[in-house]
């Protein structure tokens, strides 16, 4: 069994995301998206919220399931007996942090390869980061995420306004 992980803190999963796990659905026999624990970052989402939205974004993938870790990628990706770690590019400037990465990911666990899946061209600009910010100003995101997760940003926000 091909069983690969696809790393990321997913704040929230976009429409690009969800091309690329779509993708390594076709092509693996299990994805598991690994939503990480990152110290040095404050996500607008919970780390249950954001691996309910990922479940929910993924429910029609049967071979699809949604862990968290904390730690170190390589040994997530031994623990779950994975072969792939699944990275998305959207643009040249990705691939040096990526290139790095996946590099360092290979030293620390030999077993493991990176794969990396091209950005469908619709979604190369996309990041949460970009999404977060329109939805924080009020903006339409719905072309970025599904009317779920567009939801639940105007919801966040909605709450964070009302505390300034």
């Amino acid at each position: 069994m091909r069983i690969a992980v696809y790393p990321g803190s997913f704040d929230p999963i976009t429409y690009g995301h969800l091309d690329i796990i779509e993708r390594a659905a076709q092509i693996f026999d299990r994805v598991i998206v690994a939503v990480c624990v990152n110290p040095d970052k404050r996500p607008l989402f919970s780390m249950e919220e954001r691996m309910e939205m990922i479940a929910q974004e993924c429910a029609h993938l049967p071979n699809v399931e949604v862990k968290c870790f904390r730690g170190l990628l390589s040994d997530f990706v031994r623990q779950q007996n994975a072969s792939v770690i699944v990275r998305g590019l959207r643009a040249v400037s990705d691939f040096e942090t990526e290139f790095q990465m996946a590099l360092m990911n290979r030293k620390l666990n030999p077993h493991a390869e990176t794969m990396f899946l091209v950005a469908h061209p619709k979604y190369s600009y996309l990041s949460s980061s970009i999404v977060k910010e329109i939805a924080s100003l009020g903006g339409e995101v719905t072309d970025f995420v599904s009317e779920q997760v567009a939801l639940r940003l105007k919801e966040k926000f909605s709450k964070t306004r009302r505390r300034a």
